[in-house]
């Protein structure tokens, strides 16, 4: 798997999950498959069958954390030289409006909250950019320019 970037909070919040998952949600669907065993005929048990597929969720969500949290890489608030980088915040402007772009890890982007992919066409097209630079992106609703107004 791929770097996974994410701000210190974010880890935190994943670490937090996976260990309520470890410690609370899997215990707890362990004794709802012990239960529904005791109650008996498995082939048609939906209480067992329910229990199971909530089972493979957890463990599925358990392994997906492990490798995100194994394969993660903290954001730095630190940038250098003044260039647009993953964690960056910048002002750009794009038809006589500012916008702000939080530039963040794929799983943490939410482009309506102003927090863009480092994968996303739009984000690739900030990193390594400066302030003044000018960038053009091709969306499916035509090409968009943004100038960068200011980077944090």
């Amino acid at each position: 798997m791929d770097k996974q970037y994410f701000t210190e909070e974010r880890l935190e919040e994943l670490k937090k999950e996976l260990e309520d998952l470890k410690m609370r949600r899997r215990i707890e669907v362990g004794e709802r498959l012990k239960r529904a065993k005791e109650l008996g005929d498995l082939s048609e048990n939906s209480e067992y069958f329910e229990a199971r597929e909530e089972q493979a969720q957890v463990e599925t969500r358990i392994a997906e954390l492990e490798d995100m949290i194994k394969n993660s890489e903290i954001i730095e608030k630190v940038h250098a030289l003044n260039v647009v980088s993953i964690g960056a915040t910048l002002e750009a402007e794009k038809g006589g409006q500012r916008r702000k772009f939080t530039i963040v890890g794929s799983n943490e982007a939410k482009p309506e909250a102003g927090l863009i992919s480092n994968e996303s066409p739009l984000g690739r097209a900030f990193l390594g950019k400066k302030a003044g630079d000018t960038v053009t992106v091709k969306t499916p609703n035509g090409t968009v320019e943004y100038k960068i107004v200011t980077i944090e």
